[in-house]
């Protein structure tokens, strides 16, 4: 099937626009149409943005004495304040320390899936990166 058909084919689907004149009684003589209600968008306000970005989960231990620590990359368009608040409830669900660091989440302890959830539950999509 071409493009073009599929094309026609879609438009065809479409809701119609509802009639302007119909409460104008100097009309009167015209046919009636169609009184279709328009379709309009659901709003996005209201919904969680489940789309926030992709971020990298590590596991590093190099120059901390062979201590492990996840860390949290690649946020875009994201404030410090925002991933202070986000570094404190991973803390706190998983009973460990950690900071923020250059733009980067560092959690004490290898402690990746339960980090991967909690990113999930904030509308990320965490990717686990690395070793």
């Amino acid at each position: 099937m071409s493009r073009q058909r599929k094309k026609n084919k879609g438009a065809e689907d479409a809701p119609q626009v509802r009639n302007p004149f119909v409460n104008m009684p100097e009309l009167s003589g015209l046919p009636e149409g169609e009184d279709t209600p328009v379709a309009r968008p659901t709003s996005r306000r209201d919904r969680k943005n489940t789309n926030r970005g992709r971020l990298d989960i590590t596991r590093e231990s190099a120059h901390r004495g062979g201590k492990i620590v996840t860390v949290v990359s690649n946020f875009k368009g994201i404030g410090l304040p925002e991933k202070q608040e986000l570094a404190k409830k991973i803390q706190k669900s998983c009973g460990v320390g950690g900071t923020v660091k250059d733009g980067r989440i560092e959690i004490r302890g290898d402690l990746r899936d339960k980090v991967k959830e909690i990113l999930e539950e904030a509308g990320f999509k965490p990717v686990f990166a690395g070793g």
